[in-house]
C-alpha cells in the first residue's frame, strides 16, 4: 500500500515546467480512498514520538530536484552502496536502466542497510525509455563521464533538476547514454589512477550536488507543505507490515462512524 502516484508529464500537460513529485493526495484503503492527513492520524497511535521525528527530519531535507541513474552496473552491491548515499544525502528519486532481463536489480540489505525501504525506486528496460520519462519530468540529463567535453562537477549550477548518471564498472556510460544526455560531468582526480569506484563516484555527485544546492537556496530539502505532508505519509505507510491492516481498520471505522450534525 502507497500513496496513488501522478500520471507521466505530456505535451498536453497545463502545469508544464512543474517540478515533479510522483504522488497524489491520496492511499486506497479498503473500499474508500484516504488523504494523506488521514493516513497519519491512523498511524500516529502506533509510532513511536522517535521514530515520527525521524521520519519528519529525514522529509523536510527531501529533494526530487536531484535524482539518481545508474545504468549497467552488474555488481548489486555498487548499487546498493550509491543507493545508501542516497539516502543519507535527501535524494529520494533513484533510477536503475538494465536492459539484460537476467541481470535486474536485487537489492543488498547488508550493504544498503535498508536504505531501499525509504527510497523511490524505478526500474527501465532502456536508456531512451528512462531519459524520455526524466526529460518530461523537467530533468536534464548529467553524464559522469571523463570526455573532452566533461564539465567540472564543481563548475555545475546544481539548483536546476537534474538527474545524475553513472554508468558501467568496467566500460563507464554508454554511447545511447552519452547521446542522449545534455552534458557531461567530471570529478577532478590528482592521482595516479583516473577513476573512482562507481558507488563512490556516485557519492560524491550527489554530495556535491547538495552542497552546490544548498549554498545556492540555503538548503537542499524543497519540498512544499502539501508534498511534504505527502511524502511523510508515504514514510508511515512504509513503516512496517502492519500499515495497511491499520489503514483499512481506520476507513473501516470512517465508513460505519456517524456523521456529524453539526
Amino acid at each position: 500500500m502507497k500513496m496513488e502516484r501522478r500520471l507521466e508529464k505530456n505535451d498536453d500537460d497545463d502545469k508544464k515546467g512543474e517540478r515533479w513529485f510522483p504522488y497524489l493526495d491520496k492511499c486506497k484503503a479498503g473500499e474508500v480512498y484516504l488523504s494523506s492527513g488521514e493516513v497519519i492520524e491512523a498511524m500516529d497511535p502506533y509510532i513511536m514520538d522517535v521514530r515520527k521525528d525521524r521520519f519528519k527530519n529525514a522529509v523536510n531535507n527531501r529533494s526530487y530536484s536531484v535524482c539518481l541513474v545508474v545504468e549497467g552496473l552488474t555488481d548489486f552491491g555498487n548499487v546498493s552502496a550509491a543507493f545508501r548515499s542516497a539516502d543519507a544525502l535527501g535524494i529520494q528519486s533513484v533510477h536503475v536502466v538494465s536492459p539484460d532481463s537476467s541481470r535486474r536489480y536485487r537489492d543488498n540489505r547488508h550493504v544498503s542497510m535498508g536504505a531501499e525501504k525509504w527510497l523511490d525506486i524505478e526500474l527501465w528496460n532502456s536508456v531512451s525509455e528512462c531519459f524520455g520519462i526524466l526529460k518530461a519530468r523537467g530533468y536534464r540529463i548529467a553524464s559522469a563521464h571523463l570526455g573532452t567535453d566533461a564539465v567540472s562537477v564543481y563548475d555545475v549550477d546544481w539548483s536546476c533538476p537534474t538527474a545524475i548518471v553513472v554508468g558501467n564498472e568496467l566500460r563507464g556510460i554508454s554511447e545511447e547514454a552519452l547521446a542522449l544526455s545534455d552534458l557531461n560531468c567530471s570529478i577532478p582526480m590528482r592521482g595516479m589512477v583516473d577513476s573512482f569506484n562507481v558507488s563512490v563516484a556516485a557519492g560524491l555527485l550527489m554530495h556535491q550536488a547538495v552542497f552546490d544546492r544548498t549554498s545556492r537556496m540555503g538548503c537542499h530539502g524543497d519540498l512544499t507543505e502539501e508534498e511534504n505532508k505527502i511524502l511523510l505519509a508515504e514514510f508511515y505507510l512504509r513503516h512496517n507490515k502492519n500499515t495497511i491492516r491499520i489503514a483499512n481498520e481506520f476507513s473501516k471505522r470512517r465508513l460505519t462512524s456517524p456523521a456529524s450534525k453539526l
